[in-house]
C-alpha cells in the first residue's frame, strides 16, 4: 500500500540538468551538491544519475551523508562540507571522505588517524573570501596551507569558498568575493608547486559570475531544475532553460457542496460566498505543505488551477472547485509540477510560502513517499 501523496523525480531532467550545467562550466569538473537527501530529490538516486553523467565529486554536509554514498556503491571523492569536527573524523578516514577544513584546530587528530590507518588523507581547505560563515580568513590562508602539508599522512587536494550574493546577478559582491579569493590563493603555487583544485562557483556563480568556473564548480539548486534567483532567473534565461525535476501529487478523499456562508476548517479562515464545490487533500503541514499557504495557494485538478481555502490542517487542505465539472473521489491534485498545460512551480510556491525554492523541494521530498521515473 502506498500513501496518496507522491513526489516523483524524473530523471531526464536531471541527465538534462547536468548537462547544461556542464555546457555552462566550460571544461570546469562538475561536483553536484548532494547535501539535504539532494534537495530533497534522493541522494543516492540523483548521485548514481550524476555520477553516470561524468560528475567528478560530490558535496554532502554531514559524514554520514558520505557513508551513505559509499554504501550506495558511490566511488568519486565525496567532500564533506560541514560537520567536520573530532567526533566525525574516524568515520570520514573509514569511509575514505574529503574532509574540509576550516581552520588549523583539527589537523593534528586527522593526521594522527590517517597514520593508525597507514593512509594519505586528501583535504580541502575553506577559505572566507567574503561569506562570513565558515572558512579560514585570508590573512590566516597560508599559515593554515603550510599547517596542512606539514601533517603527515594529509594532502591538499583543493582550495575553496562560497559566494554570499551570487543569486543576486547585478550585485558587486561577487566579483568581489572572486577578486578575494583570486588573490589570497596566488601563493598557492609557490606554496604546493601547482595541482591544487580552485572551486568557488555554486550555480549562482556558474551562471551570474564571469571567471567563477576554475577547476571545479558545485552546482546545486540548478541540476533539480531551479535558478537560484527564481522566476526572474528563469525570465532571463536563454534555452535550453533547466528542467524543474520533481513534482508532487495527491488525490481527492472527498467532493463536498456546502452553501454560501459556510465556515471552512480551523478558525473559519475562510468563509464561502457563494454555493461552493469544495475538493478535501489528503496533505497539510505534516506533508510540507505548509499553514502559511492558506488561503494563499493553488492547486492543478482537471488541469485548471483551483484555490486553496481555509485553514491548511496538519493532514488535510481545501480546495474550491466550483465551475469544475466531473470532479470526483480520487481524481489527481498536483500540488506542485505540470498537469495538462498548466504548471505550478517551485518558485511560486515559495513565494505564497515567503521562503525559496530551496525550502519548498526539501519538505516535499523529505517528507513524502518518492520515487525516481523516467
Amino acid at each position: 500500500m502506498r500513501s496518496l501523496n507522491r513526489v516523483e523525480v524524473s530523471r531526464s531532467a536531471l541527465i538534462h540538468n547536468f548537462g547544461i550545467c556542464r555546457q555552462w562550466a566550460d571544461g570546469a569538473a562538475i561536483m553536484p551538491l548532494v547535501k539535504a537527501d539532494g534537495y530533497g530529490h534522493g541522494m543516492i538516486d540523483c548521485a548514481r544519475v550524476f555520477a553516470e553523467q561524468g560528475a567528478a565529486a560530490f558535496g554532502v554536509a554531514e559524514a554520514i551523508e558520505g557513508v551513505r554514498l559509499r554504501a550506495a556503491g558511490i566511488t568519486q571523492p565525496i567532500l564533506v562540507l560541514a560537520g567536520v569536527i573530532p567526533q566525525t573524523l574516524p568515520t570520514m578516514v573509514e569511509a575514505d571522505l574529503t574532509p574540509v577544513v576550516v581552520d588549523a584546530a583539527i589537523v593534528p587528530e586527522l593526521s594522527r588517524l590517517a597514520g593508525l590507518q597507514r593512509r594519505e588523507i586528501g583535504v580541502h581547505v575553506k577559505l572566507d573570501a567574503g561569506m562570513g560563515r565558515q572558512g579560514v580568513l585570508p590573512e590566516d590562508f597560508v599559515d593554515l596551507v603550510r599547517t596542512v602539508r606539514g601533517a603527515p599522512h594529509l594532502r591538499l587536494d583543493g582550495v575553496m569558498a562560497h559566494f554570499p550574493c551570487s543569486d543576486e546577478p547585478q550585485s558587486a559582491n561577487s566579483a568581489q568575493v572572486l577578486r578575494t579569493f583570486t588573490a589570497t590563493t596566488a601563493s598557492l603555487a609557490a606554496l604546493t608547486g601547482g595541482g591544487c583544485c580552485l572551486h568557488l562557483a555554486n550555480s549562482g556563480g556558474l551562471f551570474y559570475v564571469a571567471g567563477a568556473r576554475l577547476d571545479m564548480v558545485r552546482p546545486g539548486i540548478a541540476l533539480y531544475g531551479y535558478y537560484p534567483d527564481g522566476e526572474t532567473g528563469r525570465a532571463a534565461a536563454a534555452p535550453p532553460l533547466l528542467r524543474p525535476a520533481m513534482r508532487f501529487a495527491t488525490r481527492i478523499i472527498q467532493v463536498r457542496r456546502v452553501p454560501a456562508g459556510s465556515g471552512l476548517g480551523y478558525s473559519h479562515l475562510f468563509t464561502t460566498s457563494r454555493p461552493s464545490t469544495i475538493a478535501v487533500l489528503p496533505v497539510g503541514y505534516d506533508d510540507g505543505y505548509l499553514r502559511k499557504l492558506s488561503n494563499r495557494a493553488q492547486v492543478l485538478i482537471h488541469g485548471r488551477r483551483v484555490p486553496t481555502v481555509g485553514r491548511i490542517s496538519m493532514n488535510l487542505t481545501l480546495v474550491d472547485v466550483t465551475g469544475i465539472d466531473g470532479v470526483q473521489v480520487g481524481d489527481e491534485a498536483v500540488l506542485l509540477g505540470r498537469q495538462g498545460e498548466e504548471t505550478i512551480t517551485a518558485d511560486e510556491i515559495a513565494a505564497w510560502m515567503e521562503t525559496i525554492s530551496y525550502e519548498v523541494l526539501c519538505l516535499f521530498g523529505k517528507l513524502n513517499d518518492r520515487e525516481m521515473i523516467d
